[in-house]
């Protein structure tokens, strides 16, 4: 395989970059021809691609964001979008295609697999709801984002005598809540695979209170089922404690990849090579007990993530 291509698609996360780095690199390492794809799908069905080398992915590995940018496509979700987007790669003579995204972007590049381009897909999203991989690309970074952030509030809230709501990302996945809500000390996490008990977390914040405790910590991840505006005045109305309401939101997208987004980018981006360069089928690549894998890529997104529901359990033992 002598000319590939590179997208990044859906929600930008961070290591991106890394990520481009590494298959822009690692490809013209091994005698490849490498183009960048601008704007996701949509860039790709409007001909938004040139040639990079070298120079083009210089000074990116610490930068969050993606330089080769990113958009959502109505267009490309149906079938004319996908035969155009198959069309243009064939025109620029592109064989292989790298895909760095979420969910949505993995299945548009198994809709493009089935046309016959050969496709790899880099599991690039902060949500971690991937089911064939442990961790997603900017995952680790989003987490520390809120972890932080945590840390931050946790001192007003403290001087406050407050209970503070703190909205976090995750869509349908409850990963970033969870972990960010056991590494922080939360005394409640809300997310969208286990049933929300309101009752119970009033409860503890009342029992906390009475016995001297002077905050609270409330995680709601945003699929969790209860609106953090609704959560919030609930829990007011309910304990009688002055209680704000902090949404993260975009922030958790932004920031230098940390060491461990960093590693997984270049590393899943140097496996995406490999596999082109050896002709392979289609597939994801993630990462499983701490080793870089690969998987039929239809196959692979039909995966269902499994919450930690001992993590769960956890942070109710030590938040009581």
């Amino acid at each position: 395989m002598k000319r590939i291509g590179v997208l990044t698609s859906g929600g930008d996360s961070p290591g991106m970059n890394a990520a481009v780095r590494s298959v822009v690199r690692c490809g013209i390492d091994e005698g490849m021809e490498v183009y960048g794809i601008y704007r996701g799908y949509e860039g790709l069905m409007d001909g938004e691609i040139e040639e990079l080398d070298r120079n083009s992915v210089g000074d990116i590995l610490q930068r969050g964001g993606t330089i080769l940018k990113t958009a959502r496509s109505e267009k490309f979700r149906t079938e004319e979008g996908q035969a155009h987007a198959a069309a243009m790669l064939n025109t620029f003579g592109i064989e292989g295609l790298v895909v760095i995204g979420g969910d949505g972007s993995l299945r548009g590049g198994a809709d493009l697999a089935r046309r016959g381009i050969r496709v790899i897909g880099l599991p690039g999203t902060i949500d971690n709801d991937l089911g064939y991989t442990d961790y997603t690309i900017g995952f680790d970074t989003a987490v520390n984002t809120v972890l932080e952030a945590i840390t931050k509030i946790r001192d007003t809230s403290s001087s406050h005598e407050r209970t503070t709501v703190i909205e976090v990302m995750g869509r349908h996945c409850g990963d970033i809540a969870l972990f960010a809500g056991l590494a922080g000390g939360a005394e409640g996490v809300l997310i969208p695979e286990i049933e929300n008990d309101i009752n119970e977390l009033c409860k503890k914040i009342v029992m906390g209170a009475n016995r001297g405790k002077q905050h609270s910590i409330i995680i709601n991840a945003e699929g969790s089922g209860i609106s953090s505006q609704e959560l919030t005045e609930t829990i007011q109305y309910r304990t009688g404690k002055d209680t704000r309401l902090v949404v993260l939101s975009y922030l958790q997208r932004g920031g230098s990849p940390t060491l461990r987004d960093r590693m997984l980018a270049t590393l899943t981006g140097a496996k995406a090579v490999e596999l082109l360069k050896d002709d392979s089928d289609s597939k994801a690549i993630g990462t499983v007990d701490g080793e870089i894998a690969a998987y039929d890529l239809i196959d692979a997104l039909e995966q269902k993530r499994e919450i930690d529901r001992a993590m769960y359990d956890l942070i109710g033992v030590l938040s009581k």
